[in-house]
C-alpha cells in the first residue's frame, strides 16, 4: 500500500497538477494539505472522478487538509486536534482507511520566531504529543503524516545556516519534533535514508529546486505495527518540476500487504 502526504499550496489552482499526479505515481492513500479553499469549494466531484474517496476540512483563504484513497471507504475518526477547543484553525484530519488509522496534518509555520505565531506553533505540537500518546500504542497500524513544518536535523537543509532565524529550524520546534521520535514513533524517510539528504520543499526564488537547495519539512511517522510493514519510503519530486506547481513535491511510503521486515527502498 502507497501512502502519501502532498501541501499541494492551493488545490484550485493546481488541481489539474495534482490529478496528474494521481494518475502517474497512484497512491493508493493520499493526505493533502495547505488547500486554501472553504468547505463549499473544494474539488470534490473531480478527485472522486478520478477513484477516490474522499474527505476534507476546508478553510477560506488558509490552511486546510483532505485525504483520499483508493482502496476503500475513508471513516473519519477526528477532525481538529484535541486540546483547544477554541482552536478553529483547519490543520488535522483523521480516519481509518483500508486497515490502517491515518492522521493528516498541516502544522504551523510559526514565523517570525520569536512571537505570537511561534508560541501557537509550540502550543500546538504539544497538542500533538499528547494526542500522538493516545495513538502509539494502537494495535493496528498508524501513519501520521503531512506538513510539518519542522526541518528535523542538519542533514534535513541544504544550507543550514540559512535557517538559524527561521521558526522552521528553531531549537524548540526540534526538540518538540524529537519528543514524537522519543515516543517511539519511526521517521519512516530518515529510517530508511539515514545517511541521505532527502528534502520535500524548495522555495521558489533563486532557482532552489534546480539547484536542490531544499529542506526535508513532509513527513510521515508510523507506530510499531506499521513500521514493521514499511518497505520503501521518498520523495516523488516529479510535480515539483513543472511550471506553476507547489512548492512542496509528495513524501510516500510503501507498506507491505501484512507485518514483515522492511526488505529495501526504490525510489
Amino acid at each position: 500500500m502507497k501512502i502519501a502526504t502532498y501541501n499541494v499550496n492551493g488545490i484550485g489552482g493546481r488541481l489539474a497538477i495534482l490529478l496528474d499526479w494521481l494518475k502517474l505515481a497512484e497512491p493508493d492513500i493520499v493526505c493533502l494539505q495547505e488547500l486554501k479553499a472553504p468547505q463549499e469549494n473544494f474539488p470534490e466531484k473531480a478527485i472522486r472522478d478520478a477513484g477516490y474517496d474522499v474527505i476534507w476540512h476546508g478553510q477560506s483563504r488558509w490552511n486546510g487538509v483532505a485525504m483520499l484513497s483508493r482502496v476503500g471507504e475513508i471513516h473519519e475518526t477526528r477532525r481538529g486536534l484535541p486540546g483547544d477547543p477554541t482552536d478553529e484553525q483547519s490543520r488535522y484530519i483523521e480516519a481509518a482507511v483500508g486497515g490502517i488509522l491515518v492522521a493528516g496534518l498541516y502544522l504551523p509555520n510559526g514565523n517570525p520566531w520569536p512571537g505570537p505565531k511561534f508560541d501557537y506553533k509550540l502550543r500546538w505540537m504539544a497538542r500533538l504529543d499528547a494526542h500522538l500518546e493516545t495513538l502509539f500504542g494502537l494495535d493496528a497500524p498508524v501513519v501520521v503524516c503531512g506538513d510539518f513544518n519542522v526541518i528535523p536535523t542538519d542533514l534535513d537543509v541544504y544550507k543550514p545556516e540559512n535557517w538559524r532565524k527561521d521558526a522552521l529550524f528553531a531549537p524548540e520546534a526540534k526538540a518538540a519534533y524529537q519528543r514524537f521520535l522519543d515516543q517511539g514513533w519511526t521517521d519512516a524517510i530518515r529510517h530508511l535514508h539515514p545517511d541521505e539528504r532527502i528534502y520535500s520543499f524548495w522555495a521558489y526564488w533563486r532557482r532552489s529546486f534546480e539547484r536542490n537547495a531544499g529542506i526535508r519539512i513532509d513527513h510521515l511517522l508510523l507506530n510499531k505495527p506499521a513500521a514493521k510493514r514499511l518497505e520503501a519510503a521518498g520523495v516523488d519530486t516529479r510535480p515539483r518540476g513543472l511550471e506553476k506547481t507547489s512548492d512542496h513535491a509528495p513524501a510516500w511510503i510503501e507498506l507491505a500487504d501484512g507485518a514483515r521486515k522492511a526488505k529495501g527502498t526504490r525510489s
